[in-house]
């Protein structure tokens, strides 16, 4: 049977992240960055695509798995006839080079186990040349070459183009194995104590964890978001990568599979918020000046996502050789949506950067000439069409959230002038933009009919985005016509107790067969205008329900499909997780906010 998305767990070093599953296999892994090829690609093929397994012979699924609490680094235990082994997995933050490290610990009895490490570069194209050094297991091809040890030294070979080790464990003892990556043409770079690098990663993830502020219901699921946030950060440069995979199926054998390996500017409101709520300054500065360098340049060339140092370029091609999860394919690499206009993304810069200054995060002295320069490109563009914030394939429409989020980067400008009077800009001028967008939205995006605003001008659909309205300021949550878009959301875009984004399949506007689930950060926004609008019982009820979502180690995708009770879209999601911690911090407030 092949594992089901939430099958998997995380582990990272910040600066990439693998995939493990219940059967001890490491199925997906990029090196050296989280938007490298992949190594491991046995997650969207098979095993000749790559994939390392440790297991005892003969054991299929687990017994058990858990991150040491408030850490990164899993624990998988095994009871066979023999007796009980446990695997910790864990990547050390990296001094120079990634490492991959596995401890094996007999719990009790003599278990003997099994490792097949099948390296395949290149996303699981390229079958490396494999050879011993100094009684390490050397693979090189191409540009990269990966370095595997045990300690103590255990009895491995070579056959069917893996590299196979057998050991026998009795309680107490440790076999550690390290698999190190590095450019071929370099070095091998200096060898890690295993033991050491547990011990210290266990420590200092136990002592990030601890600054959280949030004490309220559920604080063991906030905490595990955020450590996931932290994780999906590329700590060279504050970015952060919306999943670490690329290509998981919104639809199980549809082709809506993308690569969502890059940081998305859609998400930096929302991350910044739950940072500094939570208490991480120095994480959500570090993101603040990401998002500074990523915008910089001139205004008409901003776009919706970047690389994880800011780059630009992210073509988008397909994988053949790889079957695809659960034969879902296309496999794709980079993102074609990074040339979509989407005018939402300057409302979220804008807001972003509001929120970096009334949250008191460092003074930066060109932000403000950044958003200058944003409006002013705005004001002239503003009332183009636009692919919208669900990056839609289907063409051009006037999104009623794109113009909500114009108006946010209006308000947000004359806000700024008013309060800080030192600042230079036209303050007429945007709050004249800030009227005339606000009237238009009301007029044309608004339904009276069915007293709720839809997805675009003039349709019948309508969109989960539309909850963020009372969020953002742009009406009060108590207004007509913001309960009504609510209700109307819930009757037409809920499925089973969650929400739809928006209707998905042929006739609509994102030009893509098939269909999808339901989109977990819509729901988590559910609660949020449920909670905002005085409805708050409901609104913790459906946060309950969400959370129960998360799977045995805590983690989210970005979709759930309620009738196959299981998770859809690439895992683990930033964006469900930072909905998770915001509806945690919305809901529990003052009780839960230290």
């Amino acid at each position: 049977m092949h594992p089901r998305i939430e099958d998997y767990a995380l582990i990272g070093d910040e600066q990439t992240a693998a995939l493990v599953g219940p059967d001890g296999s490491v199925d997906w892994l990029c090196l050296p960055r989280f938007d490298s090829a992949a190594c491991f690609a046995k997650l969207l093929g098979d095993e000749d695509n790559g994939h390392w397994r440790i297991a005892p012979e003969g054991a299929e699924r687990c017994a058990r798995r858990a991150y040491r609490p408030g850490t990164l680094v899993l624990d998988t235990e095994w009871d066979t006839p023999q007796g009980s082994v446990r695997v910790t997995d864990l990547m050390p933050q990296r001094d120079r080079a990634p490492d991959l490290v596995r401890v094996v610990e007999g719990l009790s009895g003599e278990v003997t186990l099994h490792s097949v490490l099948r390296l395949r570069f290149d996303y699981g194209s390229i079958v490396p040349w494999v050879r011993r050094v100094d009684g390490h297991r050397v693979a090189v091809a191409g540009p990269d070459s990966a370095w595997l040890r045990s300690e103590p030294e255990v009895r491995t070979w070579g056959e069917k183009y893996g590299t196979h080790s057998e050991f026998t464990v009795a309680a107490g003892e440790k076999v550690a194995f390290v698999l190190t990556w590095h450019p071929s043409h370099e070095p091998r770079p200096p060898l890690i104590d295993p033991l050491d690098a547990l011990e210290h990663s266990v420590t200092d993830w136990r002592a990030w964890a601890a600054r959280c502020r949030y004490d309220g219901p559920h604080r063991d699921a906030v905490i595990r978001s955020l450590i996931t946030l932290k994780a999906l950060t590329y700590a060279p440069t504050g970015g952060i990568v919306a999943a670490p995979t690329t290509s998981l199926p919104e639809e199980l054998g549809g082709v809506r599979n993308w690569d969502y390996r890059y940081c998305w500017l859609r998400d930096s409101t929302l991350t910044l918020g739950a940072l500094v709520s939570a208490g991480y300054q120095e994480e959500a500065e570090a993101w603040r000046n990401w998002l500074l360098r990523a915008v910089a340049g001139a205004p008409r060339d901003l776009q919706i996502m970047y690389g994880l140092a800011g780059e630009r370029r992210l073509p988008e091609s397909e994988l053949p050789w790889l079957s695809g999860f659960a034969g879902s394919t296309p496999v794709r690499i980079g993102n074609d949506a990074v040339n979509q206009l989407q005018l939402d993304v300057y409302g979220e810069v804008m807001d972003s950067l509001a929120l970096a200054r009334s949250s008191g995060l460092s003074a930066k002295p060109d932000v403000w000439a950044v958003q200058r320069a944003l409006m002013d490109f705005l004001c002239k563009q503003w009332r183009e069409p636009d692919e919208g914030l669900w990056e839609v394939r289907g063409g051009r429409r006037q999104f009623v959230h794109s113009k909500v989020m114009v108006w946010v980067a209006a308000d947000r400008a004359v806000r700024a002038l008013e309060q800080y009077p030192e600042l230079q800009g036209d303050l007429d001028g945007w709050r004249a933009m800030r009227e005339e967008v606000h009237r238009e939205v009301c007029e044309k995006g608004y339904d009276p009919e069915r007293n709720t605003f839809t997805q675009s001008y003039g349709s019948r659909e309508l969109d989960a985005a539309l909850l963020l309205i009372p969020r953002l300021g742009f009406l009060p949550p108590d207004d007509p016509r913001v309960l009504g878009t609510i209700e109307a959301i819930r009757e037409d875009l809920g499925h089973h107790g969650f929400l739809r984004r928006y209707t998905a399949d042929e006739t609509t506007v994102d030009g893509l067969p098939g269909g999808e689930g339901t989109f977990l950060v819509c729901s988590f926004w559910l609660a949020d205008a449920l909670h905002a609008t005085g409805r708050t019982e409901e609104a913790r009820e459906l946060f309950e329900r969400l959370v129960g979502l998360t799977n045995d180690v805590g983690l989210l995708a970005e979709e759930y499909d309620p009738v196959a009770g299981r998770q859809l879209g690439n895992f683990p999601q930033a964006f469900s997780h930072i909905g998770l911690v915001h509806t945690a911090l919305a809901l529990y407030g003052e009780d839960g906010a230290g």
